[in-house]
């Protein structure tokens, strides 16, 4: 990577009534904490002495018991793996407890020691939440997925899931796994997977093509070989610009793509969360593919006069880009728009599945920034209730710059933040100190990037973070274990 509370009414793709649908940011994750304590409770055979009253009481009453549901106070269980996983942590605290994240990158998922040794290392060193990357170029660090398996899992036996093992090993230690998806980045452009599977082989026409290249691949068919290379060696001569190959929103295919793998990830594991990184074009220059362009053209035509559709398909002939040149400023909502559409297709998926999971996303920080050069309008997914919180990717070395950031966010989010500190680039002091900054703001957490980063100095940088913020802080306080 590199990057409250009202009713409101959201628009979902499943409708079927979910306990919190109609809650945005901070309501809606206090009533998924809340699900989850009843969740656990029916799960264990254990339940409130009132609710059993309730339930008694108003048992033919299926308005009451609806509305008994929305407060929290029955609730069915989501449903659970045939392998008998449960969710997480079971802390009566929880709903006020300082989530202290991880981003752990699937380069330390590919052995059953590494897994066991990044619990290991969360436990010891007072994390509660594990942000993994099961998902890192439209690839599966995971078992029976629908995409191919990580081929840096290709030393390992078939029968290792990553996922399944840090699950299993993390929850009885009341640490939260929470899935990393990079939603839109399926593939380095300096080398392309090896998989025929793989959606860059097998559906290259679903790739972000920038403004540059819209004429040239405008012209060739997407399943010849010399589309991908050309879009790759674009890419690798631009790696300011774009960090690899990207596949499109826009695209209504790929939308769906992703949306099975999310979706197919949820119902088979019992994840605390799903992150959604690389959720954002690489640029506004993304994207210009015929797909994108053919897709606003048919939207915005049929507001058009006669005489303007003909002048622009004229002009078309000879430039893709006519239509989206004409209308700048609804090209740009229009790409917003469909990012957006696509958060919400994933958030109904998750929540259809898993009523209890928090959905977060790593986003840019400056929301004016994330939506006119990212097209990532992530003050609109928090209103609208689509995610619970954001990870804004704080990575800087300044602490003034830390501090206006900060500022920045809480005037958009609230509280519903977890702040992503680079501590990578951090001394550890610097590191406490952006935590104390977070809490002086009341965030809801902190997420340190990254568990991998900090492998070489691992034990005195984490062990002094652990004692100067997290042991340091008030037994009984939001940061408390």
């Amino acid at each position: 990577m590199t990057e409250s509370p009202v009713y409101s009414t959201r628009a979902r793709v499943d409708r079927r009534w979910s306990p919190t649908e109609g809650l945005t940011g901070s309501s809606r994750r206090d009533r998924t904490l809340h699900l989850r304590e009843a969740e656990r409770s029916q799960n264990t055979g254990v339940c409130d002495t009132s609710v059993h009253a309730v339930r008694g009481l108003f048992q033919s009453a299926l308005l009451l018991v609806a509305l008994l549901c929305g407060a929290g106070l029955i609730v069915k269980a989501a449903p659970g793996r045939s392998d008998g996983q449960t969710t997480g942590p079971s802390s009566p605290e929880r709903s006020s407890r300082e989530v202290r994240a991880l981003w752990v990158a699937r380069t330390s998922l590919v052995s059953p020691t590494d897994v066991a040794k990044v619990v290991d290392d969360a436990r010891r060193y007072g994390f509660n939440t594990l942000l993994v990357q099961v998902r890192g170029r439209g690839d599966a660090y995971f078992n029976g997925g629908i995409e191919p398996r990580a081929e840096l899992l290709a030393g390992q036996a078939a029968s290792f899931d990553p996922l399944q093992e840090l699950i299993a090993t993390a929850h009885p230690a009341e640490i939260e796994v929470h899935a990393w998806i990079s939603v839109n980045l399926v593939s380095s452009a300096t080398t392309l997977p090896t998989s025929r599977d793989h959606v860059v082989h097998a559906h290259p026409e679903w790739l972000m093509v920038p403004r540059d290249l819209a004429r040239r691949l405008g012209k060739l068919d997407p399943s010849r070989p010399e589309y991908v290379q050309r879009l790759a060696a674009w890419t690798r001569a631009h790696n300011q610009q774009t960090e690899g190959l990207f596949v499109s929103p826009i695209a209504k295919d790929a939308a769906a793509h992703t949306h099975d793998v999310v979706t197919d990830l949820v119902r088979r594991y019992p994840v605390d969360g799903v992150h959604l990184d690389y959720v954002r074009y690489p640029n506004a220059e993304f994207d210009y593919s015929r797909a994108a362009l053919e897709a606003f053209r048919a939207e915005i035509r049929p507001t058009l006069a006669p005489e303007a559709s003909r002048r622009l398909d004229a002009a078309r002939e000879s430039d893709v880009t006519a239509y989206a040149d004409a209308f700048q400023d609804a090209w740009d909502a229009f790409r917003r728009t469909r990012l957006t559409h696509l958060v919400e297709r994933l958030a109904s998926a998750v929540r259809a599945v898993r009523p209890t999971v928090f959905i977060s996303a790593a986003v840019i920080p400056d929301p004016t920034e994330a939506t006119n050069a990212r097209l990532q309008e992530w003050p609109t997914w928090l209103e609208r209730g689509l995610i619970d919180v954001i990870c804004p990717m704080m990575y800087t070395s300044s602490a003034q710059r830390f501090a206006g950031q900060a500022d920045l966010i809480q005037d958009a989010a609230g509280s519903s933040v977890w702040v992503g500190i680079g501590a990578w680039q951090l001394s550890p002091a610097e590191t406490v100190q952006r935590i104390e900054a977070a809490r002086a703001r009341n965030f809801a957490g902190v997420a340190l990037f990254s568990y991998d980063s900090l492998a070489a100095r691992r034990r005195p940088f984490l062990t002094t973070v652990d004692r100067r913020a997290f042991q340091a802080t008030a037994n009984g306080a939001p940061g408390s274990r």
